[in-house]
């Protein structure tokens, strides 16, 4: 068996290495061994303490939080359960009781 990866348009198992470059010989698909790097790295997200966090954790938050475009504020200790992870500079998705969906960033909640 090959150990090189698979083509990532074509899933073929047949990759051929070109210096620098992977060719599929199905599609002709070319990619970098960048792009294979990239693919094997997965996301960690983690609180404010360094702890893991996973989707369907509970956390707690720890800083007052002004929710823009209203006069209210989530007040520290404020626990989420059920959070859901998602890509980007807010990156936790969940539903606060009384505010409703919101989007967090990590830096501001610990695990509960």
């Amino acid at each position: 068996m090959s150990s090189l990866p698979s083509c990532p348009q074509f899933n073929s198992e047949y990759t051929d290495e070109d210096g620098s470059q992977f060719v599929c010989p199905e599609c002709n698909h070319e990619w970098s061994r960048t792009e294979v790097e990239a693919v094997d790295e997965k996301r960690v997200w983690k609180d404010a303490f360094g702890n893991e966090l996973n989707n369907g954790d509970s956390v707690s938050v720890i800083k007052d939080l002004k929710v823009k475009g209203s006069s209210s504020v989530v007040k520290v200790g404020t626990k989420v359960k059920n959070i859901r992870l998602i890509e980007g500079d807010h990156d936790i998705d969940c539903k606060f009781d009384g505010f409703g969906s919101m989007q967090l960033k990590s830096e501001f909640v610990k695990k509960a």
